[in-house]
């Protein structure tokens, strides 16, 4: 009964396109936050550049 559970589950991912939606905002979300950590790594660089100007 098990095998059959997870069978019947095994073709359901296959056959719906929702997985496919799925996938997409997974690779969507990676993309975002690669830009947001390379944002950040910007800012803090910046911010350290305007403190070692003032000496």
């Amino acid at each position: 009964m098990k095998k059959l559970n997870i069978l019947l589950f095994l073709s359901l991912c296959l056959l719906f396109s929702s997985c496919d939606a799925i996938a997409g905002i997974f690779k969507a979300g990676a993309v975002v936050g690669i830009i947001a950590v390379i944002i950040v790594i910007a800012i803090v660089i910046w911010i350290i550049s305007m403190f070692r100007g003032k000496n």
